[in-house]
């Protein structure tokens, strides 16, 4: 539920108060409208595995020489009118992703993530943009998720299963707070689209489980939506009071 602004209210009848509602709750992410990030387009980054089965050889080909795969995935949130959406990748027409890889051996998560991140989206050097729109660092918040792969399979959890000891592999995912502008480069062999969290929420058929579950990861959050021009349109999941 979005609770609408004074300034952004089209009626005139309001509830009677039920009282305060926001005990213990987290806090308050301030969404852009996804018009103001700029899309650009740099080189095309092919898959590096021709399919699903050399994937996963060599992920067994990199646990035996460097042991657990550790992999980063970024949860890019913006709004379109007053909702969540969700900056993913799309491969083929068809595949779906989360923007993020897999970290070298030894180096460090966090600054290794952001590399993986300009890696996929960070604009090459020598495109016409302005400085300020693309030249900030990566603010990567909260961890939301963790998935681990406990075979060399393409099944993955939400938990370590009790009879698993040596997992393959983890992926972790983070909340990524994006500023009010920022350039975005997309590799020409993939699309960057916007989608909202109701297409999301239980499509385990078109996202996979990982995907479809973000709409829960996200449910602790409240959210500040603001337009173009800073001002704020909506807040979710309401304000203090719910008579408001």
């Amino acid at each position: 539920m979005t609770t609408i602004t004074e300034a952004g209210r089209k009626t005139t009848i309001v509830p009677p108060s039920s009282g305060d509602f926001s005990a213990r709750q987290q806090k308050t992410i301030r969404l852009y409208p996804v018009t103001n990030y700029t899309f650009g387009t740099k080189e095309a980054q092919p898959e590096e595995d021709p399919s699903v089965s050399a994937r996963l050889q060599r992920l067994q080909d990199q646990y035996e020489q460097y042991g657990i795969r550790r992999t980063c995935e970024g949860v890019l949130v913006c709004h379109e009118h007053g909702h969540p959406h969700i900056l993913m990748l799309q491969i083929a027409n068809a595949f779906f992703k989360l923007p993020g890889d897999y970290l070298q051996p030894g180096e460090e998560e966090i600054e290794g993530f952001k590399v993986r991140l300009d890696e996929r989206l960070a604009p090459v050097a020598g495109q016409q943009f302005a400085p300020d729109q693309h030249t900030e660092e990566w603010d990567i918040s909260d961890c939301i998720a963790q998935w681990w792969r406990p075979n060399f399979e393409t099944f993955t959890y939400p938990f370590i299963p009790p009879h698993v000891t040596r997992p393959k592999e983890c992926k972790k995912m983070y909340l990524i707070n994006l500023p009010k502008h920022k350039v975005l480069s997309v590799p020409k062999n993939m699309k960057l689209l916007a989608v909202p969290l109701f297409e999301l929420h239980e499509n385990s058929a078109r996202y996979g489980s990982q995907l479809s579950a973000i709409p829960q990861y996200l449910s602790r959050y409240n959210f500040e939506f603001v337009d173009e021009n800073d001002v704020v349109i909506g807040r979710s999941p309401g304000l203090t009071s719910f008579s408001q």
